[in-house]
């Protein structure tokens, strides 16, 4: 479940947390102990250079706790910053040393080896401030005096008044003696922005700040900004980097209030939101609010992709930081799972957007990347070298072992496990596994990897799947020749037969790939891209579709007309159908040429199907001879039915992909598939176009909504 809204309301809503301040005067640092103590502060700042723990030898002093409180400096009575108290807690750590003959006799054996009872302890404590982009160290000296000294107790704490910090900010804070007895202490105090301020009114940057809140609106994000109407300001959204810089997304000046709605899609855990007003040296306020939204980080991993550099190099790719480790996994043909190969290839903690090494020797098609996050769960799985190396192969995977005195076993790795060669189980592997072990022995079988503990070898099988049908084919050949040697003993009755079977066989093909000619105009790149993916998507079902997009060689060579004409014509002989893809530009294309007649269609577009088209699509619909041979139909969010174009509307019209099981009804032959048939083609065609669409209503990098959609078209925008 996503996170409630209405706990960032409280967090980010109108009321928040505000903290009461005291207030110093005055720009000089400053120190003050505990009762006892003494303390100083040295005028300058010093270089931070802890170096190694020392033994200590006597008893020491050394930070045991550090407590901070916000406080105010203030030179004017509303010209103030934020500033860090901080207070270091010391205790004694160490005894004073004894001399051998007042351990043995009990007394003092020389009056200049006697414990120093009434000296002080006195120790410089070091603090370090780290708040981006400043840092520095100061140094406190500190003196106890020997009557407070208790072995292992604490004897009070220094306090530093103060480190001033930007609001908003996060300052780590380390403390350490000099030289170093102990660990470094640590500590990270996040400061708070000027919602979170009881005295914000006498900090000169707050006063002007926009009022920020994150709310929800359905499934999306809002983001309302309450400001006066007179009022100006930026907006950046950027995701969040470990390292580095962000990296931007959005920014844009606004004036006034507004309301900017975020799609729910594009919600990222490290998607933050900066606001401030366009002033000179305003304050910036940031916030993060997708952190902990379980529908941000299903976004991120939907996002995330795996690229193969080079035969050896991969990198995960994401906008986020990822919690995730892979590994290695064996893909074998026929939809099993991805076999881990772990061992002897464990798996390994990876940094996003950061190149890795494989340690193959050789890529193979079946090899595959299993990426799972922190949580052990399968976010994202691909096969890399699928795209240069083919498809998968009918490859068994062999794992060598090798243990002392140079002893070599091998197991074959199969979906129930990983079977031992030789071996007398039942499974393929067994049965061919003198086969296989003869094989890698040859040198047929490729090595992926190798070290000294094992390998892994890769091993064909295809000889051994052409030998099972081999007697398959045997049997066909000799029923073929019986057949044969029958049909020419019955002459006569052998004509009439196969006049019939060629008939039920053209039938049966023309139900099985009805022809279908897709007519589009070519908007842009994006838009072919759809469409070609729609094309291949009719292609499985199967259907055979001819479109321009498949036939540049063709087009150029005869001519976008002639092309047309040829396809046409054997489309509709076969009894196929002429989609009529309509976009845009295609309503445009048609609105021109039904104005102005005598144009000259593709004349100077030598790639433009569509175009040259309409001197014979046109006349068609004119004269009534469109219906049954023409059908139309747009995608969703991209043109309404109603916008085609009155003329084109006498044929079916269909919305992709809302009425696909209709469209696809009408590609059809009537009662070709079933309504159960029906439906799984359209879930199948909408799969399919999914990724397409997208793509193309959310292109990478731009933001909001995608095309004419994004956070600069909210409401208040």
């Amino acid at each position: 479940m996503p996170v409630p809204w209405f706990l960032l309301s409280l967090a980010l809503g109108r009321s928040p947390m505000v903290l009461p301040l005291e207030r110093l005067v005055g720009p000089q640092d400053a120190t003050h102990c505990s009762p006892g103590l003494s303390c100083h502060l040295w005028d300058d700042d010093i270089l931070c250079l802890p170096g190694d723990i020392v033994p200590a030898l006597g008893p020491v002093l050394v930070p045991t706790h550090l407590q901070t409180e916000l406080v105010l400096r203030c030179g004017k009575e509303t010209d103030c910053d934020l500033c860090v108290r901080v207070a270091v807690h010391l205790a004694v750590h160490g005894h004073w040393e004894e001399h051998e003959d007042e351990k043995k006799f009990g007394g003092a054996a020389d009056p200049g080896l006697e414990k120093p009872r009434n000296a002080s302890l006195q120790a410089q404590v070091v603090l370090s401030f780290q708040a981006y982009p400043t840092a520095r160290c100061v140094l406190l000296e500190v003196q106890v005096p020997a009557a407070l000294v208790q072995f292992g107790q604490s004897v009070g704490s220094v306090v530093y008044d103060c480190f001033e910090a930007a609001l908003g900010s996060e300052v780590q804070i380390w403390s350490y003696t000099q030289p170093r007895y102990e660990k470094k202490l640590n500590l990270t105090q996040q400061l708070p922005d000027c919602r979170g301020l009881e005295v914000r009114n006498s900090i000169r940057s707050c006063w002007a700040l926009p009022w920020l809140n994150v709310s929800a609106d359905g499934d999306n994000a809002r983001l309302v900004l309450n400001v006066s109407e007179e009022q100006h300001f930026s907006l950046f959204l950027y995701w969040k980097q470990v390292q580095g810089p962000p990296k931007p997304w959005w920014q844009k000046n606004l004036t006034g209030p507004q309301i900017i709605t975020l799609n729910h899609t594009d919600l990222v855990p490290c998607l933050c939101i900066q606001v401030w007003p366009l002033e000179l040296d305003s304050f910036r306020t940031n916030i993060c609010p997708f952190r902990e939204d379980p529908r941000a980080h299903r976004n991120l991993w939907r996002a995330a992709r795996l690229r193969l550099l080079t035969l050896q190099s991969w990198r995960l790719e994401a906008l986020c930081p990822l919690p995730a480790e892979a590994a290695l996994c064996w893909q074998a043909p026929g939809g099993d799972p991805c076999q881990p190969l772990v061992p002897p290839l464990s798996w390994e903690n990876i940094t996003v957007n950061k190149v890795l090494e494989f340690p193959l020797l050789e890529g193979h098609p079946n090899l595959c990347v299993q990426q799972v996050n922190s949580w052990e769960n399968l976010q994202l799985q691909e096969c890399l070298w699928a795209d240069s190396l083919g498809p998968l192969n009918d490859d068994v995977l062999l794992l060598e072992t090798r243990g002392p005195q140079n002893n070599r076993s091998f197991c074959a790795l199969e979906p129930s496990g990983c079977t031992s060669l030789p071996s007398r189980a039942s499974t393929m592997a067994a049965r061919l596994g003198e086969y296989l072990l003869q094989d890698l022995q040859s040198g047929q079988c490729l090595q992926l990897w190798n070290d000294d503990l094992g390998a892994l070898w890769a091993c064909p099988m295809d000889k051994y799947s052409h030998k099972r049908w081999a007697l398959v084919w045997l049997a066909c050949l000799l029923f073929a020749a019986a057949l044969s040697l029958f049909l020419l003993l019955r002459k006569d009755h052998a004509k009439g037969w196969l006049r019939l079977l060629k008939q039920d066989v053209r039938k049966g093909a023309a139900a099985r790939g009805r022809a279908a000619l897709l007519l589009y105009s070519a908007d842009d790149s994006s838009f072919e891209r759809l469409v070609g993916a729609l094309a291949s998507a009719l292609c499985e079902l199967p259907l055979r579709v001819a479109v321009d997009l498949w036939s540049r060689r063709e087009l150029s060579a005869q001519g976008p007309v002639a092309w047309f004409h040829a396809q046409r014509r054997q489309t509709l002989q076969e009894g196929g159908m002429v989609v009529l893809l309509f976009s845009p530009g295609a309503v445009a294309l048609c609105s021109e040429w039904l104005q102005d007649g005598m144009s000259v269609p593709g004349a100077n577009c030598p790639h433009d199907a569509f175009r040259a088209s309409l001197s014979c699509v046109l006349p068609d619909f004119l004269q009534g001879r469109a219906s049954g041979r023409y059908v139309a139909a747009c995608f969703d969010r991209l043109l309404r039915p109603d916008a085609v174009p009155a003329l084109f509307r006498t044929v079916p019209v269909f919305s992709l992909p809302s009425q696909l099981p209709d469209f696809l009804g009408a590609l059809q032959r009537p009662s070709a598939l079933r309504p159960r048939r029906l439906r799984e083609s359209a879930e199948q065609v909408s799969r399919a176009l999914q990724p397409a669409l997208e793509s193309y209503f959310h292109p990478p990098g731009t933001p909001g909504q995608g095309r004419g959609v994004g956070p600069g078209t909210g409401d208040g925008t």
